[in-house]
């Protein structure tokens, strides 16, 4: 069986978490999906290459080796809806982005659902947590980046095209003002199009865990894929993706030292 998961721990108070880069299938799943399903279209591709500078930069990373068709690490295992009112994409997803079915039968029951949060979810999140805690622990704060990233035109989900670098600290609570604005300053005088709690605030991991009164600072940054890939094929784009990174490093070192002087 593949890892739920792989850590590197750094030696910084920085912990990125990447729940959407996997695309691992379980046999027994991959058996019951139509082939929009097997194809894992809505995978954050590459993300974890993306940002395997950060390394570099003493952060530690956490990436899923699961698909988010397996379940749905950046949701809460109760399935709350993140954004009333919007379609909800699902801790078990039955649906692709696009609205094509991803199972041939009847999908995901209540007993599945159950077994796969304990079997993918819980693992994940239980690492998280305890990464988090150490951090806190050395460092008297931790600060987590949830790292994302989506077709940059996805009609079912939001209109037009996405902006480039989209940046959420759940209205401002997963991080203190003093932090975010020197990220956002960043991203805002970088050759990309940015905006601050969009149409992406953060999802359950920047809200769960995002907690600055209890010393974890958390950011989610959700990034339009045309910005590093080739959207067609999925193929990572080296060129795109070096000029990315100039804006990135920049972005993280702004996070890790605007929490050090609070």
């Amino acid at each position: 069986m593949i890892d739920v998961f792989g850590f590197h721990e750094g030696t910084s108070p920085l912990l990125i978490s990447v729940p959407h880069d996997g695309v691992h299938l379980p046999p027994d799943i991959r058996t019951r999906m139509t082939a929009d399903g097997a194809s894992v279209p809505d995978t954050d591709w590459h993300v974890a290459e993306l940002y395997s500078f950060a390394r570099d930069m003493g952060a530690s990373m956490l990436v899923a080796n699961y698909s988010r068709y397996v379940v749905d690490l950046n949701r809460a295992a109760t399935d709350d809806t993140l954004y009333p009112g919007q379609v909800a994409t699902g801790l078990c997803p039955l649906q692709t982005f696009a609205g094509k079915e991803i199972y041939t039968g009847s999908g995901v029951d209540d007993e599945e659902m159950r077994l796969r949060v304990a079997n993918y979810w819980q693992p994940y999140h239980d690492r998280l947590e305890s990464a988090l805690n150490a951090l806190r622990d050395a460092h008297g704060y931790a600060l987590l980046w949830d790292a994302h990233s989506i077709a940059s035109i996805v009609p079912r989900l939001f209109d037009g095209e996405l902006p480039e670098l989209n940046i959420g600290t759940n209205g401002g609570r997963s991080c203190p003002a003093a932090v975010s604005e020197r990220v956002v300053a960043v991203a805002a005088a970088s050759p990309y199009s940015s905006v601050v709690n969009g149409r992406f605030k953060g999802g359950y991991i920047t809200r769960h865990y995002g907690n600055p009164e209890s010393g974890v600072h958390a950011m989610q940054l959700e990034i339009a894929q045309r910005v590093y890939l080739n959207e067609t094929t999925t193929i990572f784009d080296a060129g795109k993706g070096s000029r990315l990174r100039d804006t990135l490093q920049p972005m993280l070192k702004a996070f890790t030292e605007s929490s050090e002087s609070l």
